[in-house]
């Protein structure tokens, strides 16, 4: 087989093979011969086989007159939009394996399979550009004459298939994952990227910070409609806070089932709900603890600072003592402070919103607090 594969190749680019006829004999019937196929048998290399009044070039029959693999030619660099001809072959008989080749490239294709004309190619074999050993690996696998008869070369081809297919929708999932995990703030992709920053300048930049950064690099991609948090508009003034105090921008605050308070911060805020729902319900921290889902290899709340992180204890310092023996992570942009309360009032039984309602607002934008305040009072 080398030497049939240097002398093709050779005669390639000398430029001899000018028309689908030479291509045949010169090249497809060469290969078939050096895979042991008998092609001076016409009942099992059947030329111009008919198929529902066409023709296709070559069909490799096993048993004799059956066609297993149909071989559609065309002149080398002319192969462009003959899947579609080839496939309707197939698809008229059930030959489970098509091919379609100019000479230099073999288009592998199992029609049966599922997706487009492309999708269904479980490989490009280009004679010039692969090596060799590649082209006879390949070519043996697909299309050897008693692996073809033994059911093997098909078997082989779907096997390839699936896999070519798997990487597809892995490659087709990667940027909807790369994008969910920059929407959601994921903890453990920000503690990377901060740990990053670290490590190149010796300052760490806050959780906000990396998801202001990791959203500013995927802004391309069409973001996912999301409904917005309910503005935070306080039924009644909390004790000691003087009215209209929660209209200064950039101030963080949230409402507990009816009372409005201020917090210093997300991550103050965060402590403050936590404290009063564990207040309210002495079983609460227990119940949010044993929820399955929290963050990404991050517990939120648990009993001691290792249990909050296990594989990061350096990142013990972003926690806070909740109550006596109560730990609560705090390393959190604030899209993960909003997701962190949600999980706390499913445990807790309280519906967010309504019962709960928080405001995270940028200082870098203080008017969006004013302009939500004003239009909730106007409502009023």
């Amino acid at each position: 087989m080398q030497e049939h594969l240097a002398a093709i190749r050779e005669g390639i680019a000398a430029g001899r093979f000018v028309n689908e006829a030479a291509v045949s004999h010169g090249i497809v019937l060469r290969i078939l011969h050096a895979l042991s196929w008998p092609t001076y048998d016409v009942d099992i290399v059947s030329p111009e086989y008919s198929v529902g009044g066409r023709r296709v070039d070559y069909a490799l029959c096993h048993p004799r007159g059956k066609p297993l693999v149909f071989i559609e030619v065309k002149q080398v660099g002319q192969g462009e939009g003959a899947d579609r001809q080839l496939f309707e072959y197939a698809f008229h008989r059930g030959v489970p394996m098509a091919i379609l080749t100019t000479g230099q490239e073999w288009n592998f294709f199992l029609p049966g399979e599922q997706g487009d004309y492309g999708e269904r190619r479980v490989y490009k074999l280009d004679l010039v550009e692969r090596g060799i050993d590649e082209c006879i690996a390949r070519l043996h696998r697909y299309l050897d004459y008693r692996r073809i008869a033994s059911g093997e070369a098909i078997e082989a081809a779907r096997i390839d298939y699936r896999d070519v297919a798997k990487e597809r929708q892995i490659r087709a999932a990667l940027p909807e994952a790369w994008k969910k995990l920059v929407e959601d703030a994921d903890e453990l992709l920000l503690e990377l990227v901060a740990d990053k920053v670290e490590s190149i300048c010796g300052y760490k930049p806050e959780p906000d910070t990396v998801a202001t950064f990791l959203a500013g690099r995927t802004a391309r991609v069409p973001a996912l409609p999301r409904t917005p948090l309910p503005p935070l508009v306080p039924e009644q003034p909390a004790m000691g806070q003087r009215a209209g105090a929660s209209e200064t921008p950039g101030t963080v605050g949230f409402v507990f089932l009816g009372q409005a308070h201020a917090a210093r911060n997300g991550r103050d805020m965060l402590v403050q709900l936590l404290q009063k729902m564990a207040a309210r319900d002495p079983d609460f921290l227990e119940r949010f603890a044993a929820l399955p889902k929290h963050g990404n290899q991050v517990r939120y709340v648990a009993r001691s600072q290792r249990e909050l992180h296990p594989t990061r204890p350096d990142l013990a310092e972003h926690s806070r003592e909740l109550v006596p023996g109560w730990w609560v992570y705090l390393h959190l942009s604030h899209q993960g402070i909003t997701r962190v309360i949600q999980t706390a009032c499913q445990a807790a039984g309280l519906k967010f919103g309504t019962e709960v309602r928080v405001s995270l607002i940028d200082p870098a934008q203080p008017s969006a607090l004013r302009t939500a305040r004003s239009a909730a009072k106007v409502r009023k």
